[in-house]
């Protein structure tokens, strides 16, 4: 049983249990939230659209943190034109604790 659902602007596949690391979000460590569902499929029954929109998605946020560093570094070539950035997005880990459908 799985089901794909949005947050952040951007679609996750989440089955029970899993862990998973969406774009930060304004709950606290240990509450449970409600994720809307686009798709639910449980084997033998398949929801997509409206009828998707009755699937219950609840998640427990577990942490928040920050992930990898990215490098930037931009340069000109023969202009002395140098420039170092550095970037670490902002996430928070979510465990999906029920699927009803």
């Amino acid at each position: 049983m799985y089901a794909i659902v949005i947050t952040g602007g951007k679609q996750y596949k989440v089955s029970q249990g899993e862990i998973f690391r969406v774009e930060l979000l304004q709950e606290k460590e240990g509450a449970i939230i409600e994720l809307p569902a686009l798709f639910f499929s449980n084997g033998e029954k398949v929801l997509a659209g409206k009828d998707a929109s009755k699937v219950l998605v609840k998640a427990e946020v577990i942490s928040h943190g920050r992930g990898t560093k990215i490098d930037i570094f931009t340069y000109k070539a023969k202009k002395n034109i140098r420039k170092r950035q550095g970037h670490r997005q902002p996430y928070t880990e979510l465990k999906v604790t029920e699927i009803k459908g």
